[in-house]
């Protein structure tokens, strides 16, 4: 464990890395994910300029008028496509919605197949033309590290390096620009995110611009996430869990409401959610079904998960 209570990884390693190297990053975030469910990994790949631009463009616009933001808001699009305003969405076990408002890219069809997800394509921000811009280019550069780190997943789980490649070439990944606006008046009984466990198969989440993010331990102890300088912090997804049959861990976590005197300081993360293909199959790898961890979920496709989940959490209906 680091000081930031989760491990530090260098995918360098692996993507330039020699064989040693290779394996040793394999085994690294093998470990974390079984035993953490969350690592910080370093020379991830991800531009810092591009990080800072899109950064600067989700400011330019969650300040804009909210008759302006929903200009972008996408009826039946469940979340999924553009703008979601402040409290539609809650954690599953949770009637309280979130303190937060965000704005969701999905997958880009540059080489003409669907995407096979039946949502819109991503609406063009005319208000501020360059969130637009930026949030693709971020969307594809977190495709590409995010790639790199299944490829290592696939080799420590002993299935071959190139598994989940095509599971989620044109996959229903989800860049989401999340804002946490300044908080005026005592939360009845919400914080900024409620404690829960991410749907996907692993998340990316550039480091925010206020703290707050805490994952539970198996303890049963909340620990503050802190990345450092030019680190992103990973973490495993239910769907990957599913898939490993509770090998890797999905970990519990939530966003926090800072101190009181603090409450004026609006906060900014920047997730990318990376989904399989809607026709990926979760069924348990045979690998990861042992006397010690018999199977505990029934066979179930990657898109009827995700429809099955944003029920759960209030963006579909």
């Amino acid at each position: 464990m680091s000081t930031r209570n989760i491990p530090v990884v260098d995918l360098s390693k692996y993507v330039h890395g020699n064989e040693a190297q290779k394996l040793e990053f394999v085994k690294e975030i093998g470990n974390a994910f079984h035993e953490v469910g969350f690592v910080g990994v370093v020379n991830h790949g991800i531009p810092k300029e591009l990080v800072d631009g899109f950064y600067a463009a989700s400011k330019s616009f969650f300040s804009l008028p909210v008759s302006d933001k929903k200009q972008y808001e996408i009826a039946g699009a469940a979340g999924q496509r553009g703008y979601t305003s402040f409290g539609k969405e809650h954690a599953k076990q949770s009637k309280v919605a979130d303190l937060k408002e965000f704005f969701q890219f999905g997958q880009y069809e540059d080489n003409g197949e669907s995407a096979s997800d039946n949502y819109a394509p991503n609406p063009n921000v005319s208000h501020t033309p360059e969130f637009s811009d930026l949030g693709k280019k971020l969307y594809k550069a977190f495709e590409k590290s995010g790639g790199y780190l299944l490829n290592a997943i696939a080799e420590h789980l002993d299935l071959p390096v190139d598994y989940f490649d095509q599971r989620i070439e044109n996959g229903t990944s989800i860049l989401r620009s999340i804002h946490y606006p300044p908080i005026t008046e005592e939360p009845r009984s919400a914080i900024r995110a409620e404690q829960h466990e991410d749907i996907n198969l692993i998340t990316l989440l550039v480091g925010a611009s206020a703290g707050g993010l805490q994952l539970l331990n198996a303890q049963g102890d909340w620990l503050d996430i802190t990345p450092g300088e030019d680190e992103i912090v990973i973490n495993v997804g239910d769907m990957l869990q599913r898939l490993t049959n509770n090998y890797l861990k999905s970990t519990t976590h939530r966003v926090v409401n800072p101190p009181k005197e603090q409450w004026h300081v609006p906060r900014l993360s920047i997730p990318f959610f990376l989904h399989p293909r809607a026709e990926m199959d979760l069924t348990c790898l045979n690998s990861c079904i042992t006397d010690s961890r018999p199977l505990a979920y029934e066979p179930i496709t990657a898109g009827d998960y995700l429809d099955e989940r944003l029920r759960e959490i209030g963006l579909k209906k």
